[in-house]
């Protein structure tokens, strides 16, 4: 529509359970839902239902690879367009997509969260602003295990497995790195009150502008 101003996009990356969907839920209740488009970029790892069941759960998620960055970067480019998408819907209990998708409608702020979403450089140049949550490495683990026992049906030992042989040594490699290229590093999350006034004021000021 071109009538209307580019959509402000807005990443925020950090290590697994860093606390990225709080700092989210902040922007979305003091900005708007109204004016939020989110998309979660877990939503786009990719299906593995042509795989048995046992060997699905030895791929590494905390890899790159692991997701299809690409059709994200698609539906942020209709976004800014203003063109809506469906976006898949992922069974992390069966490591597989869904037959359904999630329609999303454009709107003024599009935000995106992801551990990875700063490590890919087609992704991150589609960001205006770039926010890194930095947590420390025992309470990212905490929040990890607490979330995929509980949402994700996972043991205690496949989790403590998991964090030693891919989540750790990706987060090193990939995720760890790319906190040189936010624009905010907030430490403590959304529970920094005054990081989130910042990123707020700046998010207000950049829908004025448009």
């Amino acid at each position: 529509m071109s009538n209307k101003s580019t959509p402000v996009i807005i990443g925020i990356a950090g290590g697994s359970g860093s606390g990225k969907t709080t700092v989210a839920n902040v922007i979305l209740d003091r900005v708007g839902t109204n004016s939020i488009a989110f998309l979660p970029h877990d939503a786009y790892y990719k299906d593995l239902r042509h795989l048995p069941l046992p060997q699905r759960s030895l791929i590494n998620f905390d890899h790159p690879d692991s997701l299809e960055t690409e059709l994200l970067v698609v539906h942020l480019q209709s976004l800014r367009r203003w063109q809506a998408v469906e976006i898949p819907i992922y069974d992390f209990t069966k490591h597989s997509r869904t037959a359904q998708t999630k329609l999303i409608e454009p709107q003024p702020v599009v935000l995106v969260d992801g551990i990875l979403i700063f490590a890919e450089l087609d992704l991150r140049k589609m960001f205006d602003v770039k926010i890194f949550v930095d947590t420390p490495p025992d309470i990212r683990f905490i929040r990890r295990l607490q979330r995929d026992i509980l949402e994700r049906g996972r043991s205690v030992e496949s989790v403590i497995h998991q964090y030693q042989t891919t989540v750790r040594p990706m987060h090193l490699e990939f995720v760890e790195p790319s906190k040189r290229e936010a624009d905010v590093i907030i430490p403590e999350g959304g529970l920094n009150t005054v990081a989130m006034d910042m990123v707020v004021a700046r998010i207000e000021a950049l829908l004025s502008k448009r």
